[in-house]
């Protein structure tokens, strides 16, 4: 059983997610509008940001243990009007470059999966300029107690359908709790609420 999940979540899986998250376009562009200068993304996934970011880019780092569809990924970054650097590693385990380096952090729909959130939001903290700002839109917990129960009664199969995504995460909540003081945030539904309560914002680093 070990090596056909193996399987699905290596050669599978990313290939559903890519189409699965192709349709969430027009989201990104206005998540993105705000970045500038260098910038780092964490969980590239396959690139599906690239073509979204606006001009006053000049420089894209990524973090993402995943390192699938390259053919299709290297399209993506040939194209890309700026330089691109790629680092397959976990975004929880420490970043490796230095404190206060980024004009920009990013963050799509990948605070629901990686295991430690609060750990890797607060590496963003630290590699942001203090003048810098985290953008970033995820799904998570609904502010409806209704749907919220049954996110926490299916983010157990949710877990392992979609390789380690949890439904119920309070995004607003884990920035915050990470240093980070909320510029803004809006709610948006795209789809069933149980998993489509989208969270978009810009934060802060404080102190």
């Amino acid at each position: 059983m070990g090596r056909i999940y193996d399987f699905y979540e290596r050669r599978l899986f990313p290939i559903g997610l890519d189409l699965a998250m192709k349709p969430f376009g027009p989201q990104r562009e206005p998540t993105l509008q705000e970045a500038r200068g260098d910038v780092l993304e964490i969980g590239f996934g396959t690139g599906l940001n690239v073509p979204h970011y606006p001009a006053g880019v000049e420089r894209l780092s990524t973090v993402d243990p995943m390192n699938a569809l390259e053919a299709k990924v290297a399209r993506r970054i040939a194209e890309a009007p700026f330089p691109v650097e790629r680092h397959h590693l976990p975004a929880d385990g420490g970043l490796p470059f230095d404190a206060g380096r980024f004009d920009t952090v990013t963050v799509t729909w990948t605070l629901c999966t990686i295991p430690d959130a609060g750990a890797a939001l607060r590496e963003m903290h630290r590699v942001l300029k203090p003048e810098g700002r985290l953008l970033f839109i995820e799904h998570g917990r609904s502010d409806d107690p209704g749907i919220a129960r049954w996110q926490d009664r299916l983010n157990r199969i949710q877990n392992v359908i979609a390789c380690g995504c949890n439904l119920n995460r309070a995004i607003g909540e884990l920035v915050e709790g990470a240093g980070f003081q909320i510029e803004r945030l809006e709610q948006l539904i795209e789809g069933p609420r149980v998993f489509a309560t989208l969270y978009r914002g810009a934060a802060l680093p404080k102190g």
